[in-house]
């Protein structure tokens, strides 16, 4: 199998994946609860869950939730910067059947910021206050979803900024030390 093969059947398998995800938006209920989630992704929910972290940990804590911003703003340069590299349309703009479900932030599809930031978030501010995954998790896997049911990115950038959010996650972590900075 070539090169060429192999590229198209992963970007129809990308598509396919992001139809079937897209139709479940023609549900009222269920663009509603995901047009939520997307919302909320976009930063209020974690900074409700910095804000929680800055209350259990105490006035102290000041430095790491300075430190974990930082880490934030280094994900959107990231993200910012490989969409403006590789420029990927967003699925609704490339395929007519994929309804729009919300506005987008942005004009570029590839990587997913919103799932980037997720992860991210899960896994530092998990590593700080464990307890919290019970919310962050389900609701970053929700996230993740919305992104493709509403229309916004294939699968391929959501498992991408899913990834990237990891490394730059546990890179905050394994930073934090270096930067007297306690986590």
């Amino acid at each position: 199998m070539n090169i060429k093969n192999t590229k198209t059947k992963i970007l129809a398998l990308d598509l396919k994946g992001c139809l079937y995800l897209n139709q479940w938006s023609h549900h009222q209920h269920i663009l509603i609860f995901f047009k939520a989630v997307s919302r909320l992704g976009d930063r209020w929910f974690w900074y409700v869950m910095l804000i929680w972290v800055w209350m259990i940990q105490g006035w102290s804590y000041t430095p790491s939730i300075l430190y974990i911003l930082f880490g934030g703003l280094t994900g959107t340069c990231i993200y910012k910067g490989l969409k403006h590299r590789t420029t990927r349309p967003r699925p609704y703009q490339v395929h007519q059947v994929i309804q729009l479900g919300e506005r987008p932030l942005d004009h570029f599809s590839f990587p997913s910021g919103h799932t980037l930031h997720a992860v991210m978030a899960s896994i530092v501010l998990g590593f700080i206050q464990p307890l919290l995954l019970v919310l962050m998790l389900p609701f970053s896997i929700c996230v993740a979803i919305s992104r493709m049911v509403l229309g916004l990115h294939y699968p391929s950038d959501v498992i991408v900024g899913a990834i990237i959010g990891s490394l730059l996650g546990f890179f905050i972590i394994y930073l934090a030390p270096f930067f007297s900075i306690s986590l």
